[in-house]
């Protein structure tokens, strides 16, 4: 399964709803979607069911920037949370 994603704006903020897997070999086309979009970007993660350890940490790097992240599983929130010390 590869990823999918749906970008929705509603001016002020753009929400990315991510499903499937986010590996390493998707993430420039995560930051090409997310690109320009300045503060207001939000990262919907409900859907996602499986990441690998350079998902987690642009993930991690996103949330320092400001990137909120939505639905976050409690495994991922984890391992964002190890990966921080």
């Amino acid at each position: 399964m590869t990823l999918k994603i749906e970008k929705r704006s509603d001016g002020d903020r753009t929400v990315l709803y991510l499903s499937g897997r986010i590996q390493s070999e998707h993430l420039e086309v995560l930051k090409t979607e997310m690109r320009g979009d300045g503060q207001g970007i939000l990262l919907d993660l409900e859907d996602v069911t499986l990441v690998d350890r350079d998902a987690v940490s642009f993930l991690r790097l996103c949330e320092t920037r400001g990137v909120g992240l939505l639905h976050c599983s409690p495994y991922i929130r984890a391992w964002i949370v190890r990966e921080q010390t």
